[in-house]
């Protein structure tokens, strides 16, 4: 089986691809014929999904892969753990599922460089959610130990108040350009010269 499709977008860090390259590649040996349940690399294919924040194709992946597989290899396990998490929504859950875990080198540079993205997701969701909220509250979301979450926002400009805990969401600023319409200002013309006239 020709896994070279996958190895190079794992060696160029080409995480987005990874789930569509797997699904081809599965599709294609599927009409093939070929037996191949042993050699898949399946929690790759499960992170590739996981990745995109595929929850739902990773959850069909999960219910087709062999007993066997699941009882012996350990990796995928701990691939749909995170998936798991993801799918009740247990933040926190997410990071421990990654740290809990050895990763195959393979599936290291995925792991971590999801890792870094989802923090990001879970960032923008509380700015956009929260106007106040806890320093224990943010290290959950975060994945992050109290000190290290408030350093974090506080370098994104949120601010503490030392006194409660609390820290203040900083909202970034919307940028939006107004655009002039000329059919608009020739009307607005036309009837400030009315008005004078």
């Amino acid at each position: 089986m020709d896994f070279s499709r996958l190895q190079e977008a794992l060696a160029s860090k080409s995480y987005a691809k990874i789930a569509t390259i797997c699904d081809d590649l599965m599709l294609q040996v599927a009409a093939e014929g070929v037996a191949f349940q042993d050699e898949w690399p399946y929690a790759i294919h499960l992170l590739g999904h996981i990745y995109v924040d595929d929850i739902n194709s990773a959850r069909f992946l999960w219910k087709s892969i062999p007993s066997a597989i699941k009882e012996s290899q350990q990796e995928v396990v701990a691939a749909w753990r995170i998936g798991q998490r993801l799918w009740t929504r247990d933040y926190a859950g997410v990071y421990e599922a990654i740290r809990g875990f050895s990763w195959s080198p393979d599936a290291q540079g995925l792991v971590a460089t999801f890792a870094d993205l989802y923090t990001k997701r879970m960032f923008q969701l509380l700015l956009s959610a929260y106007s106040t909220i806890s320093i224990l509250d943010t290290a959950l979301f975060l994945g992050m130990n109290e000190d290290d979450a408030m350093n974090y926002v506080v370098h994104q400009g949120w601010i503490l108040d030392p006194t409660s805990g609390m820290l203040t969401v900083k909202k970034q600023a919307v940028v939006s350009e107004q655009k002039l319409d000329p059919t608009k200002l020739q009307r607005l013309t036309e009837y400030v010269f009315q008005l004078e006239h």
